[in-house]
């Protein structure tokens, strides 16, 4: 493996997940919820999407980016609304049963799988596989590891910050962050043709 590549790649995915969807939906989910499921419910999410990415190389990047802002949009518009209308039934509440467990997995793989698709991660990590086709794994282990290391640091703030405000508070806070990511990535498909 080449060491260089890695780290230089492994920074790049890093600082630009920082900001991402996934990440502040990350963060958000663990602060309603246990911070592993979520953490692991991302991680898988993020596997799965830099498989496809270096699977797909080039043809990741073509993806249709205004479909998929629209899509996405709307689909963070619409978890606005439930978190909003649905006080205190948070689909990550905390819970000592392996089936909620299990849920908040299985919540936080659907929502960062949802938020990650059209991503400039994604994307970068296609482009990123097309330009170095001799070192497929180290494109998908950078990437991958880049991600999780950013997950991680999301649920670990998420966690903390649920003991410094209040459940209702969180879950309000998450509806507007939520409307407000589904807004932008309208407004950008909108403007770009």
């Amino acid at each position: 493996m080449d060491w260089r590549l890695f780290v230089s790649l492994f920074a790049l995915i890093f600082v630009a997940e920082l900001p991402g969807k996934s990440t502040l939906a990350s963060l958000l989910m663990a602060a309603r919820a246990k911070p592993l499921p979520v953490f692991l419910g991302a991680c898988a999410a993020y596997v799965a999407h830099s498989a496809l990415a270096v699977a797909a190389g080039k043809i990741v990047g073509l993806l249709p980016v205004r479909p998929v802002q629209v899509a996405v949009g709307i689909i963070f518009l619409v978890l606005a609304v439930f978190l909003w209308l649905h006080q205190g039934v948070a689909p990550c509440e905390t819970s000592a049963s392996g089936t909620r467990s299990s849920k908040t997995m299985m919540a936080a793989f659907t929502v960062v799988f949802i938020a990650q698709w059209g991503d400039p991660t994604q994307i970068a990590t296609a482009a990123l596989a097309a330009k170095y086709a001799s070192a497929t794994w180290t494109v998908f282990l950078s990437a991958t590891l880049a991600l999780w290391a950013v997950t991680g640091v999301a649920v670990i703030i998420g966690h903390h910050a649920k003991a410094k405000f209040h459940p209702a508070m969180l879950q309000k806070i998450a509806s507007v962050i939520f409307a407000g990511v589904g807004l932008v990535l309208l407004a950008q498909a909108i403007r770009h043709p």
